[in-house]
């Protein structure tokens, strides 16, 4: 269980990893307005910063689903190794994206978002049969 509590952990911290490609590095960044500064972007700064919105837009989804497999009841290595699945594929995710391997990025995208799914479905499994 200690392993699914430090995957959420890290997949929260994921965004600020890929705030960080996209400005690392650069003289012009621009931190009174950021927004306007990473709309001009192009390139791999453009991408890791499109990346940095997902991993947002995932965590969510993410956290609720080993929550709800932890507190249903299901099987805590199951929920450890799925909760793994889901990290890898968001690094490797974030890495295609940074590098323009845009059906990698898909690939792994579809792979991090079918293990939270299966998450779900794990806990509402255990409802039922609770």
């Amino acid at each position: 269980m200690l392993i699914s509590y430090a995957s959420v952990l890290v997949a929260g911290l994921m965004p600020l990893v890929c705030a960080g490609i996209a400005k690392a590095g650069a003289k012009d960044y621009d931190n009174r307005n950021p927004r306007a500064w990473s709309a001009q972007q192009v390139g791999y700064r453009a991408r890791a910063n499109a990346a940095q919105a997902n991993c947002f837009e995932a965590f969510p989804f993410f956290a609720v689903g080993v929550v709800l497999a932890l507190l249903t009841g299901v099987d805590p290595f199951v929920v450890d190794l799925l909760a793994v699945l889901f990290v890898a594929a968001r690094v490797a995710y974030v890495a295609c994206y940074v590098s323009d391997k845009a059906l990698f990025r898909s690939i792994f995208w579809a792979l991090g978002h079918l293990s939270v799914v299966t998450l779900f479905v794990l806990a509402m499994q255990n409802l039922q049969l609770g």
